[in-house]
């Protein structure tokens, strides 16, 4: 099931996630809940579901209110999910290491929003997207090192297309009404 459900995340995420950053926030909350529980508690996998759902649902709520801190939130998880995520692919992902990784990708994360906000999160959300489909398609390993690039490349251009129209509309044409002014 939640092989499913990152698939799901993710390709919204590839697709549509600076334009619906409020989700996006969401489900980089929703991970994190789910990570933190896997890691810190040995329960059933519908528990980890549900609380990276209350997690997830609070992240969306203050992305709506909170617009600012959220994004600068949302960069940090998602830069510290997507690091820590490559580095597992390598198979580096052990105790203190792991939140060291996680701090580093965090940092670059919030750099990134602050940096460059429209292109920063069209890159975050491709790249939490293609590690979503990736984790749920491939297990450990470099197996899907190359799908997970194309499908970041193919993130980074829907989106950057989507922001392309924003940002140039299409010139519409109007035709132009003379007057014919008779002097008599």
């Amino acid at each position: 099931m939640l092989s499913v459900i990152n698939l799901l995340f993710g390709t919204v995420l590839l697709v549509a996630g600076r334009k619906l950053f409020w989700l996006f926030i969401g489900i980089i909350g929703f991970i994190t809940g789910m990570q933190l529980a896997a890691r810190f508690w040995n329960g059933p996998e519908w528990t980890a579901i549900i609380i990276g759902l209350i997690v997830g649902v609070l992240f969306a709520v203050l992305a709506v209110f909170i617009e600012a801190l959220a994004i600068g939130v949302a960069g940090f998880l998602a830069g510290g999910f997507i690091l820590t995520t490559f580095t597992n692919m390598l198979g580096i992902n052990e105790g203190l290491l792991f939140w060291i990784i996680y701090a580093i990708g965090g940092i670059i994360g919030i750099l990134l929003v602050m940096l460059l906000f429209d292109w920063a999160l069209i890159t975050l959300s491709s790249l939490a997207g293609a590690s979503l489909i990736v984790q749920s398609l491939f297990s450990q390993g470099g197996a899907g090192g190359l799908i997970f690039l194309l499908l970041v490349i193919a993130g980074i251009v829907i989106q950057g297309l989507t922001l392309q129209r924003e940002d140039h509309p299409p010139v519409r044409r109007y035709r132009r009404v003379r007057r014919v002014v008779r002097h008599d």
